[in-house]
């Protein structure tokens, strides 16, 4: 197909997903007058405006809208193609590019991917870390291949299977006022909560306790992360709802305290998740397995 440039294809597809031809350039260590010839020339080619440059932002035409999508499944298909050839030659050298939400990707899979180096030493890894939200999006977009939920995602494009489950803790300062005894939901009505961001898989564990305690008008605070989470609570904001694995050091240490509250906050699974429509690398296959076997966590 002489008229589809498959590099300048890429390019365009570039552009499209940093919304801009500078991001893009920066993104390819281009020039950005280079990507700009070069999706200008696929436009000809292709007899179409592509990309609307009359706003701040680059955005697909409806044309480019299509092509996008198409140049995805192109370059999805693409990767499966070489996965599908490492099978054949086995688990050998390589990369694997797993992702983990905040929680699992913070105090889980660190530990595995020691595990999987030291059982695979040729075999490089890449690690992203995010909340539920954009782990989801870096599947879908293809750029990792597998990832760990806490919580099931919510994508119907991708599948899942549970490893484990998760147990949430409602943490506080020191010396809290409801520390050592059990506490009933409406005693937590005049506490401040700290919350996390939207799109987070620990914001909806969190707001379903609430709602289960019914005290969804509960006032709270917003913050970013786990570790602000922590912070915040120990600087005494607040009390919040977390899994017990992002604590374990802290309430050891007498840095945070927990609360027992009766009804306690149900659990999450832990699940594996991939595209419905992508191969497993060899590589990705072994660390699949890894998760498989695990019974407990920490392991």
């Amino acid at each position: 197909m002489e008229q589809l440039n498959f590099h300048r294809l890429w390019i365009f597809l570039q552009v499209v997903e940093c919304g801009g031809f500078s991001a893009a350039a920066t993104k390819l260590f281009m020039s950005q007058p280079s990507v700009s010839t070069q999706v200008r020339r696929l436009e000809s080619a292709l007899g179409a405006t592509l990309v609307d440059r009359s706003a701040a932002r680059a955005r697909p035409t409806a044309e480019g809208e299509v092509l996008a999508e198409y140049a995805r499944r192109m370059f999805l298909l693409a990767d499966e193609a070489v996965a599908a050839v490492r099978q054949v030659q086995g688990l050998g050298r390589g990369r694997l590019h797993i992702g983990g939400t905040t929680t699992v990707g913070t105090y889980l899979l660190p530990g595995l991917l020691a595990h999987f180096r030291g059982e695979h030493p040729d075999i490089d890894c890449d690690l992203f870390v995010g909340n539920a939200e954009q782990v989801g999006r870096k599947l879908l977009d293809g750029e990792i291949g597998l990832a760990v939920f806490a919580g099931r995602p919510a994508a119907t494009q991708l599948r899942h299977e549970q490893i484990l489950t998760d147990r949430p803790v409602v943490i506080a300062c020191p010396g809290h006022r409801l520390a050592g005894r059990q506490v009933r939901p409406e005693e937590l009505a005049g506490e401040s909560f700290i919350l996390r961001e939207m799109g987070s898989s620990t914001r909806t564990m969190q707001t379903t306790a609430l709602a289960l305690w019914e005290l969804p008008d509960v006032a709270s605070i917003e913050v970013w992360g786990t570790e602000t989470v922590k912070q915040s609570v120990h600087a005494g904001l607040g009390v919040s709802l977390v899994s017990e694995h992002a604590v374990a050091h802290e309430v050891a240490d007498g840095r945070l305290a927990t609360l027992d509250v009766d009804p306690p906050p149900a659990g999450r699974p832990i699940v594996a998740g991939q595209r419905r429509d992508r191969l497993l690398s060899p590589s990705e296959q072994a660390f699949l397995r890894l998760l498989r076997q695990l019974r407990e966590w920490p392991p």
